[in-house]
């Protein structure tokens, strides 16, 4: 087995803020400006399935190296973190094009992605399978959700925080049933991190999955300020409509 695909780090150490990691956040942000500053030329159904195709055969693989270098375990391969389920969420989004799911993923992308590539959990450095598995799925489910907003012109409203945060808290139980049962640690409804984290000062267990809710609703009404639809372009397309019927 290659080396680039096998299940050790040796010579492929991942560590935080080298070239490796700064070039990922360099393309981050040079393909959201991408998205954003060619929105009108770049509606492509081909490359959204594509995508969408390409996510799912990339995740697939990743399950595969898991089983063939004996690391796939219940208690942390099942797709029940966050990031997972925005993948998930990605890809029902390029397929089908559902408002919905775009009023979910905006928020988990942006506030769960985007601190997984700041802070990446991971051990594999470039060139290795698991680093491009790592950076495409996380890339992708950011880029997506802003392709939608500036592309397809898709908008969070104050339901879409309501929307999100029911379902986060329909899927919670089921989180905790299933940590119980595989004796997992997903979305940290478990226990704390044994590193360092921001749980760190959000209380003791399990009260600091209350606090996490606190920030979760906190931190997506900032996303919704800063992605809503503006008033001002609403009150503007209500004024031509009205003069419109003025006119006639």
């Amino acid at each position: 087995m290659p080396k680039w695909f096998g299940g050790s780090n040796n010579g492929y150490v991942f560590e935080m803020y080298t070239v490796s990691h700064l070039a990922i956040l360099t393309i981050l942000i040079l393909g959201a400006a991408w998205i954003y500053f060619f929105r009108n030329k770049i509606k492509w159904r081909t490359a959204e399935i594509g995508t969408a195709l390409a996510l799912l055969a990339f995740e697939i693989i990743y399950h595969i190296w898991m089983l063939i270098n004996g690391s796939w375990e219940l208690s942390s391969a099942l797709p029940l973190e966050l990031c997972n389920i925005s993948l998930i969420l990605t890809v029902l989004l390029l397929l089908t094009r559902k408002k919905i799911i775009y009023e979910i993923l905006l928020f988990t992308a942006l506030l769960g992605a985007t601190q997984a590539l700041i802070t990446p959990v991971l051990h594999f450095d470039f060139p290795h399978f698991r680093f491009f598995h790592f950076f495409y799925t996380h890339l992708m489910i950011i880029w997506v959700p802003l392709y939608f907003t500036w592309v397809h012109e898709y908008r969070p409203t104050i339901w879409s925080v309501v929307k999100l945060f029911v379902f986060l808290n329909v899927l919670l139980p089921f989180v905790i049933l299933t940590n119980k049962l595989v004796g997992g640690n997903y979305m940290f409804l478990s226990h704390k991190p044994t590193t360092a984290s921001l749980l760190d000062i959000l209380g003791p267990y399990p009260w600091y999955i209350l606090s996490m809710e606190g920030l979760l609703i906190t931190f997506s009404l900032i996303v919704w300020l800063i992605f809503r639809e503006r008033g001002l372009k609403t009150s503007h397309v209500v004024r031509q409509h009205v003069n419109k019927r003025t006119f006639y």
